[in-house]
């Protein structure tokens, strides 16, 4: 296997024609010989936190949109968040970047661990050699990501604000329209 893809973010190229996947923003969180998982980081959904897992609010908030984080295992939620005490993750993508494990209902547990966190409904997955058959279809484009980023306000802007920091023909790509006979 190269090298592995783990934090870092897998945009859509114009190549990619899987509805699921049609100009999204993926953050890589496990990538090895045995396959990838990762979480579309621009679709929001039209449930909040609040109303779909309440329980999950106070590490979200209230009014924040659940995301659709793939299309494998659409009802399982996951919650990715920044923690403050990385030790009480129950998985890590980065030093201080992982997943809320089995305690996220349990604010008192995790008081002052966590600085953000996004609730998502389902992920993406690739089985082995998948995602690398892929990339050398082209149908991704690899970038390093900014916290910021993950945790975007905007997640509409996303996947052009990313191609434009990449910079170069990227920059120009994220220009393109969705459907270019439509230019």
């Amino acid at each position: 296997m190269a090298d592995s893809l783990r934090g870092k973010l897998i945009l859509a190229s114009p190549v990619l024609k899987d509805p699921n996947f049609v100009r999204t923003v993926v953050l890589i969180a496990e990538h090895t010989d045995e396959g990838a998982m990762g979480l579309v980081l621009n679709r929001p959904t039209g449930s909040t936190v609040g109303d779909a897992v309440p329980d999950l609010a106070w590490l979200a908030g209230d009014e924040e949109p659940v995301y659709v984080g793939g299309p494998v295992a659409e009802t399982a939620v996951i919650v990715l968040a920044e923690f403050d005490r990385p030790e009480l993750a129950g998985a890590l993508v980065d030093t201080d970047l992982g997943f809320i494990g089995a305690d996220a209902d349990d604010p008192e547990h995790l008081s002052g661990a966590i600085r953000r966190a996004r609730v998502f409904a389902g992920h993406a997955g690739w089985g082995p050699g998948q995602l690398e058959d892929e990339l050398a279809e082209e149908a991704w484009i690899i970038e390093p990501p900014t916290r910021d980023e993950i945790f975007t306000a905007d997640p509409d802007e996303l996947w052009a604000a990313v191609l434009r920091r990449k910079g170069h023909r990227y920059a120009l790509l994220s220009t393109m329209p969705e459907d270019p006979s439509l230019n």
